[in-house]
């Protein structure tokens, strides 16, 4: 049986905290930012964490379950 591989796409974009939770950045934050408020952009700048919903998936393409 061949190794699993981790989907390079979400090596690139999750990290995992100490406790175990995965941590994605916010989306719209790349271009067309002059039409957001100051408070938008500062907001979309700091991390988050995938939704309970979310995390078996993440899991998965990461290869850790």
């Amino acid at each position: 049986m061949p190794k699993m591989k981790t989907n390079s796409g979400a090596k690139k974009r999750f990290a995992l905290t100490g406790t175990g939770k995965i941590k994605r950045k916010h989306a719209f934050k790349s271009h067309i930012l002059t039409k957001k408020t100051k408070k938008q952009k500062r907001n979309l700048t700091h991390t988050g964490i995938v939704a309970g919903v979310d995390v078996n998936g993440v899991k998965k393409l990461l290869c850790m379950k």
